[in-house]
C-alpha cells in the first residue's frame, strides 16, 4: 500500500522492486565505466559564444522554474492540497553545510592558481554539486507527487520540466572551470549514491520524515556532493607534487 507522508507518495510492491533493480543496474554501469574509461578526463571547454549561451540558458531556466513553481503551488493550494502543511524539509541543513564545505575546499585547493580560478571554480562546484543528487532524485519522484486536477500530468510537467532544465544547464556550467575533470572517485561516488537510492527504494523511497528514509536521504545527498567535490581535487604527479599551473591561455576567464 502506498503512503503519502510528505511531498510525494512512496513506492510499494512491484514498484519498489522494479525501481531498485533499475538503480542497481545503473550503479553497476557507472562503477564499471569508472574502471574501464581512461581517467582522469577533462571535458571540452566551451568557447566565448557557447559560454554566453550556457549562462543565458541557465538564467532562463531558473526564471522559468520560479514562475512555474509559483503557479503550481498556487493551483495546489486552490485545490486544498495543503502545500504549506507538509512536513518540514530536514535535508536542507545538510545541503547548505555541504555546499559551504565544497566552496571552501575547492577555493582552498586551487588558491595557488589565482583568485579568479579559485573562487570561480569554488562557485561552480557549489552550484553544480547538489544537482548531481537532484537530477536522478527528481526523475524518481516526479510521477509520485500528488495528482492535481483537472490534469495531473500537465501540472507535473509544469513543475518538473523547468526544474530538470535548471539541473541540466547547471551541470553544463561545470565545463566553465579549467580545473574540473572526471576521475574514478567521481564515478564510484555517483555509483554509490545510486546504490543508496536502490536501498531507499526498497523502503518505498518515502519522504524523509521517518528515521530510515531520512538516513538514506542524507547518505545519498552526501555521496552526491562528494561526487561533485571529486571533480575538483587537484591532480598529483607520481612524485606527489601538485600539477603545474595551466598556461595563461588555458586560465579560466569570465563569460563576458
Amino acid at each position: 500500500m502506498t503512503t503519502q507522508h510528505g511531498l510525494w507518495t512512496s513506492y510499494s510492491g512491484t514498484g519498489e522492486i522494479v525501481l531498485a533493480a533499475a538503480l542497481v543496474g545503473a550503479a553497476a554501469v557507472v562503477a564499471y565505466a569508472g574502471l574501464r574509461l581512461p581517467l582522469p578526463a577533462r571535458l571540452p571547454r566551451p568557447g566565448r559564444t557557447a559560454k554566453v549561451c550556457m549562462i543565458t540558458a541557465w538564467l532562463v531556466a531558473v526564471a522559468a522554474f520560479l514562475v512555474c513553481a509559483s503557479l503550481y503551488v498556487l493551483h495546489a493550494e486552490r485545490e486544498h492540497f495543503g502545500i504549506h502543511s507538509t512536513p518540514g524539509d530536514p535535508i536542507t541543513p545538510v545541503t547548505v553545510i555541504g555546499l559551504g564545505i565544497i566552496w571552501f575546499a575547492v577555493t582552498l585547493m586551487h588558491s595557488s592558481r589565482g583568485w579568479r580560478i579559485a573562487l570561480g571554480s569554488g562557485l561552480i562546484a557549489a552550484l553544480a554539486a547538489p544537482w548531481i543528487f537532484e537530477l536522478p532524485f527528481d526523475l524518481v519522484i516526479m510521477t509520485r507527487t500528488a495528482p492535481i486536477p483537472p490534469d495531473p500530468a500537465s501540472y507535473r510537467i509544469l513543475l518538473f520540466a523547468p526544474l530538470l532544465a535548471v539541473a541540466i544547464t547547471t551541470l553544463a556550467v561545470l565545463t566553465l572551470s579549467p580545473v574540473m575533470r572526471l576521475t574514478r572517485p567521481t564515478f564510484w561516488c555517483f555509483a554509490a549514491m545510486l546504490a543508496v537510492f536502490a536501498v531507499w527504494s526498497l523502503d518505498g523511497f518515502g519522504y524523509p520524515s521517518a528515521p530510515v528514509p531520512f538516513a538514506l536521504n542524507v547518505a545519498s545527498k552526501i555521496l552526491g556532493l562528494a561526487t561533485g567535490l571529486s571533480m575538483f581535487v587537484p591532480e598529483r604527479s607520481e612524485a606527489g607534487t601538485p600539477e603545474l599551473k595551466p598556461a595563461p591561455q588555458e586560465a579560466w576567464t569570465s563569460v563576458m
